[in-house]
């Protein structure tokens, strides 16, 4: 695959993926969470710091296996074939289909917001208007990998554009008048009703750190960076310190506006926003919020096509799925394989159980991935690294991964994330037979043949 992401596009990638869903959907389950508005903003910021630790620790990763994949390539070049198989599994099955599902879901919400002013819009219509987003962003990929980049670059422009327009918006409503302000922020009334229980931290951590879901991103993609080792870091430095300082301006200004019950009963927070600030031109923050939300799931579409790609390349999945198109140069059957289990996953979910479960599995396989880190810090110190981070960062990182996943299952267990646990271990059932015995090696020959043809697909280099 060609290398075409500069520090620019970078930059655009991971700020770009982050800003969207997260900070128009999250808002509000963060406060119900919590409780308070001071304590949400604890959350917000410490979500930063922690979404900031974690991808300085990925990055040294990546400058030492500068390979695409993620936390597949990682796992299975630190700890083998085993472990990495059932990384492939949960990744291209739960963690990047229910990504790409709640991103649908939140421009669908947003686009229909205006034309079902004071209710909510009918599932069946959100849930086509989500599949229409997601067949369109795929469409795009699958094209042209330049032409998602650039996508990207532009959409980021009109994200940052959208959130200044709140932050403004909220220091002239302070302006005119501040009593919501004074209500909810000032010391006395800040952190009163704070919730403190693990599980209630767990949960408001879980839709924090959703809306930095992108600090990733890059890993997923390095073999396409031009000069990872430098632009790798300054990307990720750049990009989620901006984003940081938006989310906490962005929540302020939306508590300078709104009373925290109104917050936490809102669907659409920037739609309830932008029609007390901008009254009858309220509509312009729905058409903004689903922009942004699109512009995130075409970056989670771009890195989450690669992983089942490398995947397959390393054998790990049918080999179909290794292949790129002839002409376009783009990972196309991978694509269209991700395309097809993010319309499965959209089918029965919502926007808030697809974040819990998608965190849950996630936070389990990034703690994987830095163990493996500080594993080689400790063992393989000798290895050429071009950035390296203190070992105590991903130490911190694994702890609040640790917490992260038994948070939800301390205080109040749910039999659902025990499902997610037995399909993350089924498949032993898979790779037992079939990738560590190779039992029927050539089943899928014909198929294989087929699609490579109908397709105009073959076997990829690492950097075509």
């Amino acid at each position: 695959m060609e290398q075409v992401i500069g520090l620019v596009g970078g930059v655009a990638m991971v700020s770009g993926t982050m800003i969207g869903s997260g900070i128009f959907m999250s808002p509000q389950f963060v406060l119900a969470y919590v409780g308070s508005p001071g304590a949400s903003l604890v959350i917000w910021a410490l979500s930063g710091a922690v979404a900031l630790f974690a991808a300085l620790s990925y990055t040294e990763l990546g400058t030492i296996l500068p390979e695409s994949g993620g936390e597949f390539i990682y796992i299975l070049r630190i700890y083998g074939s085993f472990p990495a198989f059932f990384a492939a599994v949960t990744f291209i099955l739960v963690v990047k289909p229910f990504s790409i599902a709640a991103m649908s879901i939140s421009v669908a919400e947003y686009a229909m917001a205006p034309f079902y002013s004071g209710c909510q819009p009918p599932q069946l219509a959100v849930k086509c208007t989500a599949a229409a987003a997601i067949l369109v962003v795929s469409t795009l990929n699958i094209l042209n990998a330049r032409i998602a980049v650039r996508v990207q670059v532009i959409f980021l422009v009109a994200k940052v554009l959208t959130l200044a327009v709140i932050v403004v918006g909220g220091m002239v409503h302070v302006r005119k008048s501040s009593d919501v302000f004074m209500e909810n922020l000032k010391v006395g009334n800040s952190f009163k009703e704070t919730h403190y229980s693990v599980s209630a931290l767990g949960m408001a951590f879980y839709q924090g750190l959703w809306s930095y879901a992108g600090w990733y991103n890059l890993n997923y993609v390095t073999e396409e960076l031009k000069r990872p080792e430098v632009n790798l870091p300054r990307a990720l430095v750049i990009a989620i310190s901006l984003v940081t300082g938006l989310y906490l301006l962005v929540n302020v200004s939306y508590l300078t506006v709104m009373t925290p019950k109104e917050l936490m009963s809102s669907t659409a927070v920037a739609v309830t926003w932008g029609n007390k600030v901008l009254g009858s031109w309220g509509w312009i923050m729905s058409l903004a919020a689903a922009l942004s939300a699109f512009g995130s799931l075409n970056g989670t579409f771009f890195s989450g096509g690669r992983v089942c790609f490398v995947a397959a390349r390393e054998g790990h999945m049918p080999d179909i799925l290794s292949m790129a198109h002839v002409h376009r140069l783009t990972p196309s059957p991978a694509l269209i394989f991700t395309t097809a289990i993010s319309l499965v996953v959209l089918i029965p979910g919502d926007f808030q159980s697809i974040v819990n479960y998608f965190s849950f599995t996630a936070w389990f396989f990034y703690g994987v991935t830095l163990s493996g880190l500080i594993y080689l810090k400790i063992k393989k110190p000798e290895l050429p690294r071009p950035y390296s981070v203190p070992i105590v960062l991903p130490i911190l990182i694994l702890l609040v991964a640790i917490f992260l996943v038994l948070a939800p299952i301390i205080d109040q267990p749910q039999i659902e994330y025990l499902y997610v646990a037995l399909f993350i271990l089924s498949g032993a059932i898979v790779y037992v037979p079939f990738i560590h015995f190779k039992l029927c090696p050539g089943m899928f020959d014909k198929v294989t043949t087929f699609l490579q043809l109908f397709l105009e697909v073959a076997p990829a280099e690492k950097n075509l």
